[in-house]
């Protein structure tokens, strides 16, 4: 809006010190809402943006029509040698900025999976799974595993391999149980590791395992012979072990450039030293790398609905009707700005849940569900607002809410996490006296 009762014109009637008490500057949001940020992470969300613009953004609609188009290889070193993947720790084990971790753990992970997926929801998760495999390392607490294993993968990176990790849970019929108290107490697990002399012998089936197919190692979860899921323990494998390969790759509704498979496990051998934390600590490890994982799935969801909202902006902009854009009309605005809204309260949610010092089950849940079922519906408003155009795979939204669907089923369905949600507050917020 231009004109003497513009804000930018309004405000210069004013005295200087009531011209510095509001912003009128032409900013976007996202510039905005980066200058609110620690100077350290300021630099890098806009690090990301510009790697997920210029390198994953171009493959996304190939990626999405043809995943085995794209080198993920090629694109995870990529992003290794920009230091992405070797972040979750300082030196002498990673590359991340001491600042950055004292300040947020989580931040960081957030930010650039806001990005990453901005870009691409599928190329994002390909990129971001590394993380999660390489999770369970640092959240076991196990100081063998921080500055052996993960410094030896993380100087692999380095190096100039393409060492991804994956991180396997689910098994074929007990996805939810193992990430539900309640589903995991009257559940069997099917991966189990029975002793034998030097270490472990495991066999079973992981599924819908995200780089399952790509990655070198992977952080598995088994239960000891004989017991249930409180028996649950992390070991390290790698895919050159005897009895380990791989199955069917799945053929996705959404975030298709990311690969999803099945593991199968047998006998494979795996030497005492490759036991991550304690014997039966498994279900603490995956809870906790579940409390990490979650707030970033909710930036991953508010990066899939950003990239949707910034191409339908695009497109209003381009599109012509009664020889007038689209964005001049006062619905296509209102729309558009109830989409900005929603994305706005999904960014205040995420950061909110990053800000603690350390992670809790309810604020990650919260993320999560808030933001995947949001993104599901701000994709589908996109489209609509697009008439058929967005229903053409060029345009990139129908992708987008394809995309958006699978945030509400992985890390928990926002079903199991609504029932996380109540769970940790069971004993605090909701106990009568």
């Amino acid at each position: 809006m231009k004109g003497p009762l513009s804000p930018m014109e309004a405000r210069k009637r004013l005295p200087l010190f009531g011209r510095m008490l509001y912003d009128v500057r032409p900013i976007d949001l996202w510039e905005r809402d980066t200058r609110t940020l620690p100077w350290v992470f300021r630099k890098q969300r806009r690090k990301y943006r510009q790697f997920a613009r210029r390198i994953i953004l171009p493959l996304a609609l190939d990626g999405d029509l043809d995943p085995e188009s794209i080198d993920v290889h090629q694109l995870f070193m990529k992003s290794a040698r920009m230091g992405f993947q070797t972040e979750l720790m300082p030196p002498p084990v990673g590359n991340a900025s001491i600042i950055r971790i004292l300040h947020s753990i989580l931040l960081g992970p957030a930010l650039k999976a806001e990005e990453f997926c901005a870009a691409c929801g599928g190329l994002g998760l390909a990129l971001l799974a590394h993380e999660l495999g390489m999770a369970p390392l640092f959240v076991s607490g196990d100081v063998r595993a921080i500055l052996g294993w993960m410094r030896k993968i993380y100087k692999e990176i380095r190096g100039g391999q393409p060492s991804i990790a994956a991180f396997a849970i689910t098994e074929p019929g007990a996805g939810s149980d193992a990430e539900d108290t309640r589903g995991a107490e009257s559940g069997s697990p099917g991966c189990r590791a029975r002793k034998v002399s030097g270490g472990y012998k495991i066999s079973g089936r992981k599924v819908f395992i995200s780089d399952g197919k790509v990655a070198r190692w992977v952080t598995l979860f088994a239960a000891l012979e004989g017991e249930g899921f409180e028996s649950w323990t992390c070991f390290l494998l790698d895919k050159g072990m005897q009895g380990f390969s791989v199955g069917r790759s799945e053929k996705k509704m959404g975030q298709r450039a990311a690969d999803a498979s099945e593991l199968i496990l047998e006998e494979v051998f795996v030497p005492e030293e490759r036991v991550i934390g304690p014997l039966r600590a498994g279900w603490a490890i995956n809870r906790n790398v579940l409390n990490f994982s979650r707030p970033v799935v909710g930036a991953i969801a508010l990066g899939i609905a950003r990239g949707a909202f910034e191409r339908a902006l695009e497109f209003c902009r381009k599109t012509r009707l009664g020889n007038r854009p689209l964005l001049t009309y006062q619905d296509v605005q209102m729309r558009l700005a109830d989409i900005l809204l929603h994305i706005q309260a999904m960014r205040a949610t995420v950061w909110q849940a990053v800000r603690y010092r350390l992670p809790f089950q309810a604020s990650g849940s919260i993320a999560k569900v808030f933001c995947s079922d949001t993104a599901w519906k701000v994709c589908n408003e996109a489209m609509a607002l697009m008439g058929e155009h967005g229903f053409v795979h060029g345009q990139g939204v129908e992708k987008a809410a394809r995309d958006a669907r699978l945030t509400q089923i992985y890390e928990g369905t926002n079903q199991i996490n609504r029932l996380a949600i109540f769970e940790s507050q069971e004993e605090a917020e909701f106990a009568i006296d």
